[in-house]
């Protein structure tokens, strides 16, 4: 017996990677309130504003109409808009007009 061990098996596949676990970001409380964060882990060090709160029937149309007033990209992920780049003013703005209670969150 050797002290070599396997790392590598055709029946097992590669054993040395790990479950990857997504982030998920903060936990919330469910206060009626949008928080807007920005962000950047696993984008490649680009910014990201992140809208959190929104009513889940919701999230479509605003991440379509936040798109279109800020002049950029996003998606809606994990029950978030992300729209590409720092707005979080003029998205904070925006939403405010539409009559929600809103907070910039983070840094």
């Amino acid at each position: 017996m050797s002290n070599s061990r396997l790392v590598y098996s055709t029946g097992d596949g590669d054993r040395r990677k790990r479950p990857v676990e997504r982030a998920t970001g903060p936990e919330l409380p469910r206060d009626g309130i949008v928080r807007i964060f920005r962000g950047k882990g696993g984008r490649g060090g680009k910014a990201v504003s992140v809208v959190r709160g929104l009513p889940p029937r919701e999230l479509d149309t605003v991440a379509k109409d936040l798109k279109k007033h800020c002049g950029s990209g996003g998606t809606v992920k994990d029950g978030a808009v992300e729209i590409q780049g720092d707005h979080r003013e003029k998205i904070a703005a925006r939403l405010e007009a539409q009559g929600y209670v809103v907070k910039l969150a983070g840094g």
